[in-house]
């Protein structure tokens, strides 16, 4: 006999049309109601995921949170999915992924014994494939979602999704998660008209968006159902009972690859919040190393409830309709200032960190100013570094005090720069130094000051139309008729077209979702250079008249130009940081946006011929389209030929969607649609009587790290210079006391690709965790050093593979453990 699973569901998003406070109060009532059902109807069991929802029922209704944890241990309410919320399943970082599960998990456990299977992401706008080793890892079989439409995997329904490391779970896509109030036995009803001969079948009903689950009228009518039918055994179920009888059926296909592309505008909607979501990324994951690096080294205690609450912060702001950019202008600002919340807890924690990982420091010699950097990788780090400082004193002379940096007193490559602060007064310095940082330690710096007449003028000067930056290595020539980039060269080859960082406006509309296609087309116009007047009434000029490209830094570091742009009422400032040696070239947008129904991106245009695409995804990496299609990937992406043996990688602070045409990489800057502007039929997708504010308008920033090479070097690489860029190592002006043991490192990798995903405090006990992963395809091995801890450890990782390890700072050992921490 066929049998349909009938799954009861109120799907609720904490945030969407409304604020917080809303979403909690229908959950309230929501989760009241639907513990009413499950005690009045026999067999009918209440489904539900997401702990924060089930954290506002035990804080404003601690009476209906009992009931619902003595429901759980009858059967009739199922604790669902089991992770903290339904997040964006693209955007967020592998290891923000595990947060999710992990803090799920714990909650679940200790309040309901509950350990769900199933994984359950209804609502999510697309899935990275690097989802399911993650899932299998943390003891989930099965996967229940919606989105994208069936034509990513076929008509059938049911199949085995395979991950980037050969993981598999079994997957299901649902058709919806609600019905209409009064109407769950028609819908029903339609599902077995259209399915009729199948056997097995799953079916979600409940009303939702915003709550409400079952109805009385709902379960009336589907009782009467399971009564009247007698070829399909119709049952009040949950998403286990399905996938259990669903893997005792015939071989199911496999779907080796993402489940992408959906709703492509929300890659891009709100954009302050996907760099800020990053940076509270970055902060809290670097902030945990630092933190267990103090720890072990017995300068302070780990503070794990602070912790979790700028991890709470983060989670929640990856809900699928905070992340994505689609909810009201009111829920933008909390969002904003819940990430801020976030982020000003690690702050306080990362500084507590770095003054404790600071002892041992000798104390500054006369005329020094102390710079300390904290590096926090496993590894080597080079790069250009900043540190702001106060002199001693004002010096009110005409002449310039300039900073030189000193390491163990042999000066290394250093170079005064503009501060952020504008007082006129040789007082406040911002100076910036090339050095190489040692792995997972406290790196000290020293500057002292030396008198010139004048503040340097740069040497570097523009002829014939052209800057030309030559370092050696790099070749750099910026056109000074366009702003632009005509040449980006390596060792003599030429890796991009002329006329590289043009931003391009493209054509769009109102809906944040862009619901309607998978592509941002026609290009219709870019942002041209400004004339002087222009551009020196845009930056501020009152005294001068200046080129609108221009050199505005030069020394032993780098060379740093600028270019002013407009289009239409917005205008736009290009950076290009060039370094004095090596590749790598940075280039910061700054952005004043005031179009409407256009969409902003940069197009750097590659002379790879026949090239593929990829980016960086959850715990690994993707395969992108090249035809134009909008893309989403995490820190970076990269246009490369293998056969060719080439390879143009671009790393960004906080943007997420793409598309590669005709060659170009063009990362997406900044739309305009309005707030929660949702097509409906034929209908306007915005009221048409009066002003309606738009999305991203004002000014915005982006910063780009452009570096080319071997196919070989540059995806082997790219992933740790994505992490140090993004998770930057700490430098702060500090005068040291002297006193106290220097910390030895907390820990190292001897190879040059595999990655530190954690280093953190386990969530129950006191030992820590310490999460590898291999970001490449290909299979590793290195050697785990833990200096501070005397352990040293050789560990196999398989291709994409992510391992996790118990570390005993008392016993001084080394484990695999379960990505769950054992629970």
């Amino acid at each position: 006999m066929a049998k349909l699973h009938l799954l009861s569901n109120a799907h609720l998003d904490p945030v969407w049309q409304w604020e917080w406070e809303e979403g909690a109060a229908a959950a309230v009532s929501t989760f009241r109601a639907a513990a009413e059902f499950c005690r009045e109807y026999d067999g009918y069991i209440f489904n539900h995921n997401e702990v924060i929802l089930y954290r506002w029922i035990e804080e404003y209704e601690p009476e209906l949170f009992k009931e619902i944890q003595e429901l759980v241990a009858l059967g009739r309410w199922n604790i669902m999915g089991g992770w903290y919320l339904q997040p964006d399943c693209n955007m967020p970082s592998g290891e923000s992924i595990v947060r999710q599960m992990l803090h799920g998990r714990a909650y679940f456990l200790d309040k309901f014994g509950a350990r769900p299977t199933t994984a359950i992401n209804f609502d999510s706008f697309g899935h990275s494939r690097g989802l399911v080793q993650l899932m299998a890892k943390a003891g989930f079989d099965s996967y229940l979602f919606m989105r994208p439409d069936d034509r990513t995997i076929g008509p059938d329904r049911d199949f085995r999704w395979v991950g980037l490391d050969g993981s598999e779970v079994l997957a299901h896509q649902t058709y919806f998660y609600n019905t209409q109030m009064g109407k769950a036995r028609q819908s029903i009803q339609h599902w077995l008209d259209q399915n009729a001969g199948k056997e097995l079948g799953i079916f979600l009903w409940g009303v939702g968006n915003h709550g409400g689950g079952p109805s009385r009228q709902d379960l009336d009518d589907i009782g009467e159902l399971m009564r009247s039918n007698g070829e399909v055994d119709i049952v009040h179920s949950t998403p286990e009972a399905y996938f259990a009888d669903l893997a005792q059926g015939p071989e199911l296909k496999r779907h080796e690859n993402d489940l992408n592309p959906r709703f492509i505008g929300c890659y891009t909607s709100m954009i302050r919040i996907k760099q800020k979501h990053r940076l509270l990324e970055n902060e809290l994951y670097l902030t945990e190393k630092m933190l267990s690096a103090a720890a072990v080294a017995g300068k302070i205690a780990y503070p794990k409830a602070e912790l979790r609450e700028a991890a709470y912060d983060l989670m929640t702001a990856q809900f699928h309709d905070i992340l994505p950019g689609s909810s009201v202008q009111p829920a933008e600002d909390a969002s904003l200032r819940l990430l801020g919340h976030g982020l000003e807890i690690v702050s306080r924690l990362k500084a507590r960190a770095f003054f404790a990982l600071a002892a041992g420091e000798r104390k500054a010699g006369e005329g020094e100013y102390p710079i300390l950097v904290y590096n926090p990788h496993p590894f080597p780090v080079k790069g250009i570094f900043a540190c702001e400082f106060m002199l001693a004193d004002q010096n009110w002379k005409p002449e310039f005090s300039n900073p030189i940096v000193y390491r163990d007193g042999v000066r290394i490559p250093s170079q005064s720069e503009k501060e952020q602060s504008n007082i006129n007064l040789d007082w406040r310095k911002r100076v910036v130094f090339e050095a190489e940082l040692a792995p997972s330690s406290m790196n000290r710096f020293d500057c002292r000051i030396e008198m010139l007449p004048a503040r340097p003028e740069p040497s570097a000067i523009a002829e014939n139309g052209r800057i030309v930056f030559n370092n050696g290595t790099l070749e750099v020539i910026v056109n000074t008729n366009t702003g632009l980039l005509d040449d980006y060269k390596v060792n003599g080859v030429s890796y991009l077209k002329p006329g590289a960082f043009l931003p391009v406006v493209v054509a769009d509309n109102e809906d944040p979702w862009r619901m309607d296609t998978n592509r941002f087309e026609p290009d219709i116009g870019s942002f041209q250079l400004m004339d002087r007047g222009a551009g020196s009434d845009f930056s501020g000029l009152r005294h001068a008249l200046l080129p609108s490209v221009r050199i505005v830094e030069d020394g032993e570091v780098r060379t740093v130009v600028e270019a002013m742009l407009a289009y239409n009422q917005s205008k736009l400032v290009l950076t290009y940081k060039l370094p004095k040696r090596g590749s790598r070239l940075e280039v910061h947008a700054r952005v004043y946006w005031n179009e409407k129904d256009k969409l902003l991106k940069l197009s750097i245009p590659t002379a790879i011929a026949d090239p593929a695409y990829c980016g960086q995804t959850i715990y690994g990496v993707q395969e992108l389209d090249t035809g134009g299609q909008e893309a989403v990937a995490q820190k970076w992406t990269a246009s490369y030929s293998r056969a060719a043996d080439t390879a143009v990688t671009l790393i960004n602070n906080g943007t997420y969607g793409s598309d590669f045409k005709d060659g170009a990489i063009r990362p997406t800057l900044l739309r305009s649609p309005g707030y929660t502007t949702h097509p409906i039929m034929d209908r306007p997708l915005i009221v048409q009587d009066r002003f309606s504010p738009r999305i991203d308008q004002g000014e915005r920033e982006f910063t780009f790290w452009l570096n080319v090479g071997t196919a070989a070097e540059r995806l082997a690489h790219v992933d740790r210079e994505a992490a140090q860029l993004g998770e930057a190592p700490y430098a702060l002006s500090f005068f040291p006391t002297g006193r106290g043991e220097k910390p030895l490192p907390l820990v190292e990798l001897k190879d040059d690709v595999v990655q530190l995903g954690a280093f953190k405090a386990m969530e129950r006990e006191n030992d820590y965790i310490l999460r590898l992963h291999e970001p490449t395809g290909s299979s590793r091995e290195t050697e785990v050093s833990l200096p501070a801890l005397g352990i040293s450890n050789r560990v196999r990782l398989s291709p994409f593979e992510v391992k996790t390890y118990r570390v005993s700072a008392v016993n001084r050992t080394m484990e695999e453990i379960s990505l769950m921490e054992g629970m």
